[in-house]
């Protein structure tokens, strides 16, 4: 059994990497040779905790290569997992353009049987359509392979993708073949968890559905929060009791400035407009997008309120990736707030360990430091906005003496407002500022 990976992007080199640990021989393809190339040399796009230390160790052992033949890839592999991106249109909708290219793509070069395995994140209704290009394909081509559609969509939490991968909550399985389903039963016979088969579109559906609703508890936190903070209520005990119910669970209940990346918003959207076209309101979905769209605008106020005009105050800002221990900065709420600052005419100084060279190509202007200390000299108010290890390890005593002004406006609820003022330090967080 040998395993194709088509797509080099954030999952693609994901799934790679853990089913070379697996014990498998991987193929990893992509179009781009410079990320190949990239690739290659143990160099990983993106920044993933644990990942490139397996990278270099599979290259080494022989079980992970790469290409960017197609030709090449369909002829080593029987299974094929397509794991390139499904980009938000202006509709919000799922861009499918890249998805119907690569399996348009294995119709020129498939001669015998093959598992193609969807691990992008795709609208309900999508297998069908691919089931129908391929087809369509082979019969222009006057091909006649056999071939097996199978959804099999990811659960990785950036920052957390390894641990995700290789100890996975539920293994989801959406096939309609006995085939197909011995075949990914095997492939998954070392994964220590249930497997749920169902089919194509329950698989399609279910994904969305998780994020969606993990999403929905962000937003009704968040919610929540602006009412327990006008009415001095610590959102954070709120949340530790709710969660001991074992119907809520704690999970996804951190009150903050909102959720980003590349999933949440992209998911939400493209259920929204599945909604939309299926004539089928979700006012409880787009609720929780506009919560989200609004809390960094929330949060903002707060800043204003204390600071009043924001031209030429000097704001520190410590974190601009959407989430800890990533390099991703999509949909990051960071970006939202930079932008308030910046039309204010803010002056603005950042600090992020691995976010800051991909924001400064969106906001060059930005003063960025290579130490949070750095960020913080003569600071008129401090936003802690990404909860790195690294920021919440600050000498907070010491950073006092180097800001001008010991304002610290806590986006993440990640340090302790008593531990802060007893410090000296006029703290607001996101639902816990009056005690």
């Amino acid at each position: 059994m040998k395993i194709g990976v088509i797509g080099a992007g954030y999952v693609g080199t994901t799934t790679s990497i853990v089913f070379a640990k697996y014990g498998y021989q991987v193929t990893l393809m992509d179009t781009n040779l410079e990320k190949i190339k990239t690739l290659y040399q143990s160099k990983l796009p993106f920044y993933e905790e644990g990942l490139k230390e397996l990278l270099h160790d599979y290259i080494v052992e022989q079980r992970l290569s790469f290409t960017n033949s197609m030709e090449e890839i369909m002829k080593e592999c029987n299974i094929l997992f397509i794991t390139v991106g499904t980009p938000s249109l202006e509709n919000g909708k799922a861009d499918l353009s890249f998805v119907e290219e690569v399996v348009t793509q294995m119709a020129k070069y498939m001669d015998d049987y093959k598992v193609i395995v969807i691990k992008s994140t795709v609208p309900v209704g999508t297998g069908d359509k691919l089931n129908d290009i391929l087809k369509n394909e082979l019969k222009i081509r006057n091909k006649a392979p056999t071939f097996d559609l199978v959804s099999n969509p990811e659960f990785l939490r950036e920052g957390k993708a390894l641990f995700d991968a290789l100890y996975p909550d539920r293994v989801i399985v959406g096939c309609e073949s006995t085939k197909a389903r011995e075949i990914m039963k095997e492939l998954y016979k070392d994964v220590d968890t249930s497997i749920l088969f169902t089919t194509i579109k329950e698989a399609e559906m279910i994904k969305y559905a998780s994020n969606a609703f993990l999403a929905t508890k962000i937003s009704f936190i968040n919610e929540l929060a602006r009412l327990c903070d006008g009415k001095g209520v610590n959102i954070n005990q709120v949340a530790l009791g709710m969660g001991m119910d074992k119907r809520i669970g704690p999970d996804f209940l951190q009150a903050g400035i909102g959720y980003g990346g590349s999933c949440f918003p992209k998911d939400i959207k493209a259920l929204l407009a599945l909604a939309f076209d299926m004539d089928t309101p979700m006012p409880i979905l787009q609720a929780v997008k506009d919560i989200n769209e609004t809390q960094s605008q929330w949060f903002m106020k707060k800043v204003k309120q204390e600071l009043g005009n924001l031209e030429e105050k000097r704001i520190a800002i410590l974190g601009l990736t959407f989430k800890p221990k990533t390099d991703d900065i999509r949909e990051a709420p960071a970006l939202k707030v930079i932008d308030y600052l910046l039309k204010n005419k803010a002056s603005v100084t950042a600090y992020d360990p691995q976010g800051s060279e991909h924001v400064k190509k969106i906001y060059p202007t930005v003063t960025y430091t290579p130490t949070p200390l750095q960020a913080l000299e003569d600071a008129d108010a401090v936003l802690l906005l990404t909860e790195w290890q690294e920021i919440l390890d600050i000498d907070w005593e010491c950073a006092k003496s180097i800001i001008s002004n010991p304002l610290l406006f806590d986006g993440r609820n990640a340090l302790s407002p008593s531990n802060m003022m007893k410090l000296g330090y006029r703290y607001f967080g996101v639902g816990n500022t009056n005690f």
